[in-house]
């Protein structure tokens, strides 16, 4: 039963379809811009709902909507920069290893198609898989240690050779107590929103690439956009990812991130392009599933949905699913549309320069939204970030800056 009434009234509809745009336009955003994430966007929106015109559900279609369309666009710099979003970084640098290669145009329309297909999944399956989750949430809920703790094992196991497999314990160790000791710390930045994730994501994924990139040849021409993975695969990937996406929308405390580091392990052996698909998967159908397991359980399992209830947004599913639908076609759309662009006036500039600008927006941003322990934390988890090509093994092993502290 809807806590609201829907009606067709054109006032009503061109309130929800504006809404939406701007969400869409918020998405984009946030998406493009290194270190900027639409929970932020969100947290703001909930802040200053009060004075935003209209009923609240327009405020929670536009932060869906905003959601919903930077899991699709956040793939965009984490290709051309290799400066990943949190719920990215697992499969950020096997797909910035295509652009390297002159597949970037190939990978931002793989990302595209990960991410339209979880909707397309995740949209039929919410009600089937709500009721096993109900079910199956205290036992998963009851033993979520050991379900990281595997998670973990899973990522050093599959490394090749001991030196790869040490280092992925040294990564894994470091990282994780740079969760443990910033997770919880208190925080003081310039924003009414304080985010310690950004500093310490920027530090470990981003800022370890873009110093390598300062003496590098920076992005090279990329060659024609044809998808060369089979389709049949590509919805097999996509299958994947929507149902380590499920695991997010339901269990409070594991982030897409987190998902997105199970379902890697899942593909490991499947090469970059399966990584691309399925975090991509992972990242968006997380938006869907998380919808439902709040009108179901009640509690907010996402950042976007930690806004919308705090905006006090009533749980109207037949406009709130609607834009995340209609945002999943714009994203779709606008992935490879913008992602081309981006990636080509990025190639155009120099490199050095493109990197240290990057860098400084990074610390910039990470005071700005965590103060000085959020500059801190950049730094320590920058020195963390050298540990995996040190050891040449995965970079999804510095997910123990979650996995850790969730597991503990």
């Amino acid at each position: 039963m809807l806590p609201v009434r829907l009606t067709a009234e054109p006032l009503a509809v061109a309130g929800v379809v504006l809404a939406i745009a701007g969400g869409v336009c918020l998405g984009c955003a946030s998406g493009l811009v290194p270190g900027l994430h639409a929970n932020t966007l969100a947290l703001l929106l909930a802040a200053t709902a009060g004075q935003i015109p209209g009923p609240r559900v327009y405020v929670g279609a536009a932060m869906l909507a905003a959601g919903v369309t930077h899991t699709f666009l956040d793939v965009v710099p984490a290709l051309a920069l290799g400066v990943p979003d949190p719920a990215m970084a697992a499969g950020a640098l096997p797909g910035h290893r295509l652009v390297v290669e002159g597949r970037g145009r190939e990978a931002l329309r793989l990302s595209a198609l990960g991410s339209a297909g979880a909707v397309l999944l995740a949209a039929p399956l919410a009600l089937p898989v709500t009721a096993v989750m109900t079910r199956l949430y205290p036992v998963v809920s009851a033993h979520l240690s050991l379900v990281l703790a595997g998670i973990a094992a899973l990522l050093v196991v599959t490394e090749r050779g001991p030196r790869r497999r040490v280092g992925a314990l040294v990564s894994l160790g470091s990282s994780g107590g740079l969760g443990l000791l910033f997770l919880d710390a208190p925080l003081s930045g310039v924003l009414p929103v304080a985010d310690v994730l950004v500093p310490l994501f920027a530090g470990l994924f981003g800022a370890p690439v873009l110093l390598a990139a300062i003496e590098g040849d920076g992005v090279p021409p990329q060659a024609d956009p044809a998808v060369t993975t089979p389709r049949r695969t590509v919805a097999t990937l996509a299958t994947v990812g929507t149902l380590c996406g499920a695991v997010v929308g339901y269990i409070p405390g594991v982030s897409s991130a987190i998902a997105a580091t199970l379902a890697l392990g899942v593909t490991s052996t499947r090469g970059p392009r399966a990584f691309v698909v399925t975090t991509s998967g992972v990242n968006t159908a997380t938006a869907v599933f998380a919808l439902f397991a709040l009108v179901t359980f009640g509690d907010p399992r996402t950042g976007v949905l930690v806004a919308l209830d705090r905006a006090n947004v009533p749980l109207a599913l037949p406009v709130l699913v609607t834009a995340v639908v209609v945002a999943a076609v714009a994203g779709a759309l606008l992935v490879p549309w913008l992602g081309d662009r981006y990636l080509r006036t990025v190639g155009r500039l120099d490199p050095a320069w493109l990197s240290v600008s990057v860098l400084a927006a990074l610390l910039v941003l990470s005071g700005v939204f965590a103060g000085h322990i959020g500059v801190a934390a950049f730094g320590a988890a920058t020195l963390a970030g050298h540990v995996p090509p040190r050891f040449d093994c995965r970079r999804a092993t510095l997910m123990g800056v979650l996995l850790v502290p969730l597991g503990l």
